[in-house]
């Protein structure tokens, strides 16, 4: 049965998904943002209950006339305001409901989602209650309905054996605290609501709680619209002599309550005491059970060589998302095609039909949806983008060269058209060839805006930009530019250390983390270990030794490891990340950044996290030498 309903309850979803695409498009479609529709609701309900509070008077003679002033006198403000309450309750609660359903169906409940599917659960309760309870406050035939019907409904528990329901026989029985009560609880149950609702988007990364602005317009204007057309009015006033015999149910809030009349009490709180119970413990039962033999699979981004780890229940892009990525992204539901992406390498859940965005042309191409697609081990994957978002040409001009190193040039390019670009400390911009390629550079100063940009480049065997740079580039020359593009950015603030690791001119995007820690005034501990193959590579040793003088809580660790006899070299030797294994028996409680060549990450990533380190703290930015998307 857990296996054919959510089955059936997707196909459904899915083919209203198809349905509404067709009416609103992809982008309006609001099957794809029910959560964020239940916050706007819940929104126009705040607005509308300051309004009403403000007329609303607690008294038995004066509450029913107070509510009715409103309704009446002030028809196009009062009246209106109120029946944005009722409607945006039911919308509301509608939401929530579908909300519940559709993370149901597509089983999106269970592991650390739990912590989401419970909370709204509670969520849904505390809105049900501050539903119900606010038909109890104009004190009209259903106000009477309600309150009679909820007070027989909780006499049916043996603890209260029918005390309730006697207060509510005579008028006298019925004081001004009551509607005081009434009011208190209509007060504090949304704002416990309020809390519940910013614990319940703790799990989710960058979570939105506004639907799209023309979303947004387009449902307030209906709540608006059905508000002048069908306007809300009151059933009559309070009657002790009789039961209401008809009244106008809400059969969002109140359609539950008719078994009650009819007897059903105590079968209406097994079912819905059994519901919640059920619902409470789905996460756990079965039929899909995670695979704990894997903590986490390695994600790696291209172009840019970004990567993070997701959970293998995760998807591609919350996880990436909680690595603080900024992946493109928008439905979040697989609908609107905007997380879309190429599997370079390894095997994923691509999400089936969920997946809703993708041709088979697509799919057959090995495209897929970050937002549906879960990983099952490592893979590498192509954005249409790059990491930060799609970059933005520039001319340039070179205007210094640089021997740094015998095999490292600083070049300097100053922007053309007095243009500047933004970006921060540890980002890169990709230079344009004439044949298209793409040659990826790391900016070497601290996060900023500026016109000029200062890049390290090494010399490649058979490079064709560095061997350009080497021999033939002179001041003058010219040359196209995109970004700023990545994600090797610091993660600040955060009270754990810092660790950075350079191999070669990996130091450039380090020297650019560095410099903006610097400058921000981060004073807990920092430690730079630059890994090269000879003391000479060490191209800028004397500006590391310097910041070592400069700052008492930096520390700075050449490693060198291929030293010859003559070097002279005295210091330590070996691979990078083994010094650091070396002087962190211990890694947990630090925060990583890795920045040289793809092997030198993969041999230090796996090291760091079996001494402690955890995969969300550990960040790193490997060169990949492709043709397509090198970096150096």
């Amino acid at each position: 049965m857990l296996r054919l309903i959510p089955a059936a309850g997707r196909r459904l979803f899915l083919l209203t998904d198809r349905a509404y695409n067709g009416v609103f498009g992809r982008d309006g479609n609001p099957l794809y943002h029910l959560g964020q529709i239940s916050c706007l609701m819940f929104a126009l309900v705040t607005i509308s209950g300051f309004y009403l509070y403000a007329f609303y008077e607690t008294g038995v003679d004066t509450t029913y006339e107070s509510i009715e002033q409103l309704t009446v006198q002030q028809r196009w403000l009062g009246g209106v305001m109120r029946s944005v309450h009722r409607y945006a309750s039911d919308a509301m609660v509608l939401t929530m409901l579908l909300h519940l359903a559709r993370h149901f169906c597509f089983d999106r409940y269970r592991s650390f989602r739990a912590f989401s599917w419970i909370t709204g659960m509670v969520l849904l309760w505390l809105v049900y209650v501050s539903g119900v309870n606010g038909y109890m406050l104009p004190w009209d035939g259903l106000a009477q309905y309600t309150v009679v019907s909820v007070a027989e409904w909780f006499d049916a528990l043996p603890v209260f054996r029918g005390t309730l329901v006697r207060n509510f026989v005579l008028p006298e029985a019925i004081t001004d605290r009551f509607f005081s009560l009434l009011q208190f609880l209509h007060i504090g149950i949304p704002l416990a609501a309020l809390a519940g609702l910013w614990i319940h988007v703790q799990r989710v990364p960058r979570a939105r709680v506004m639907p799209p602005r023309a979303l947004s317009i387009g449902l307030i204007a209906m709540m608006l619209m059905l508000s002048l057309l069908h306007p809300v009015r009151g059933q009559g006033p309070v009657d002790f002599a009789a039961m209401p015999q008809q009244v106008s149910l809400d059969w969002f809030y109140l359609a539950l309550l008719p078994l009650v009349q009819q007897g059903h009490a105590l079968l209406l709180w097994g079912v819905v005491g059994g519901l919640t119970l059920l619902g409470l413990a789905l996460p756990w039962l079965p039929p899909k059970r995670i695979d704990k033999s894997v903590a986490a699979w390695q994600v790696t981004l291209h172009p840019g060589g970004a990567s993070y780890a997701a959970r293998p229940d995760d998807t591609l892009l919350d996880a990436g998302l909680r690595a603080e990525l900024n992946l493109p992204y928008d439905c979040r539901a697989g609908g609107c095609g905007v997380c879309r992406a190429r599997l370079l390498q390894g095997r994923v859940d691509d999400g089936g039909d969920t997946a809703s965005a993708l041709t088979p042309e697509q799919r057959a191409r090995g495209d897929i949806l970050l937002c549906c697609a879960c990983a099952l081990s490592d893979v590498d994957i192509e954005l249409a983008g790059a990491v930060a978002g799609a970059g933005t040409a520039y001319g340039a001009t070179v205007v210094a060269l640089e021997r740094l190193a015998p095999e490292v040039v600083r070049l300097t390019l100053e922007l053309a058209d007095g243009r500047r670009i933004a970006y921060q400390g540890g980002q890169y911009v990709q230079i344009v060839l004439p044949d298209g390629q793409r040659r990826a550079y790391s900016f070497t100063a601290p996060g900023g805006e500026t016109n000029r940009i200062e890049l390290h480049v090494r010399r490649m065997p058979g490079g064709l930009f560095t061997t350009q740079v080497f021999e033939r580039m002179q001041v003058g020359d010219t040359l196209l530019l995109e970004g700023p593009y990545g994600a090797f950015v610091l993660r600040e603030p955060s009270p754990r250390p810092l660790i950075f690791v350079a191999g070669a001119t990996g130091f450039a995007p380090v020297k650019s983390l560095l410099e903006q820690a610097f400058r921000d005034g981060i004073t807990k501990p920092m430690h730079l270990y630059w890994g090269v193959r000879r003391p000479d590579d060490l191209y800028l040793r004397a500006l590391a030794e310097r910041w070592a003088t400069e700052h008492a809580n930096f520390h700075f660790v050449p490693v060198i490891s291929e030293p010859q006899p003559g070097d002279g070299w005295s210091g330590r030797t070996g691979l990078v990340h083994e010094a650091i294994l070396q002087d962190f028996p211990d890694l947990s409680g630090h925060l990583v950044y890795t920045c040289g060549s793809v092997r030198m990450v993969q041999a230090a990533r796996p090291a760091f996290v079996a001494q402690g380190l955890s995969e969300d703290a550990c960040f790193s930015d490997a060169f990949t030498p492709t043709a397509s998307a090198a970096k150096h």
